[in-house]
């Protein structure tokens, strides 16, 4: 089953920092740091300024997916103090080492984007103009859903009663 087509997109490009690690098995350490609202002009994986030691990257440019099913997870998240995407990363095994898997603002994607163990995901603060647009997607297309508490079947005594066999009757 595939998922219905999205009611709305929002453009955005990614920021991304490399920082020199601490270890002996890795070089660096690549995370999502930011995501801007509209796409910059450009390339992706321009280098925009820092150290050897920690570097910052545009790493390119996605798309938020809005969809009239989650909009309760996009309320529920704009109704905390700081309101949140979440930017999955996925290892591409050749430099650039990372393309952009996917962005949501729904909390339960967001977390699910960490059940492939190679997937880099960061959670980060929405910008307000992406907030703004995520909240008015949520007014249009939001409705309550009412809580319907199901009954249960009456059981019919007579039924669960013994019975005599079949060949026993007359």
């Amino acid at each position: 089953m595939s998922r219905a087509e999205a009611l709305m997109t929002i453009p955005v490009g990614v920021i991304i920092e490399r920082r020199k690690a601490k270890s002996a098995w890795a070089d660096f350490v690549w995370r999502p740091v930011a995501v801007l609202p509209g796409v910059p002009d450009a390339l992706p994986w321009t280098a925009l300024g820092g150290t050897t030691e920690c570097m910052n990257f545009y790493a390119g440019e996605s798309e938020i997916e809005l969809y009239r099913a989650d909009t309760l997870g996009y309320r529920d998240n704009l109704a905390t103090d700081k309101p949140l995407l979440w930017v999955a990363l996925r290892p591409i095994g050749a430099e650039p080492p990372y393309e952009i898997a996917a962005i949501t603002a729904e909390p339960s994607e967001g977390e699910a984007f960490n059940e492939t163990a190679t997937n880099l995901v960061e959670a980060m603060p929405m910008p307000d103009s992406i907030r703004s647009a995520i909240a008015a997607f949520v007014a249009k297309h939001h409705f309550e859903h009412p809580f319907v508490k199901r009954q249960r079947d009456r059981t019919d005594p007579e039924a669960m009663a013994r019975r005599t066999p079949i060949k026993d009757r007359p």
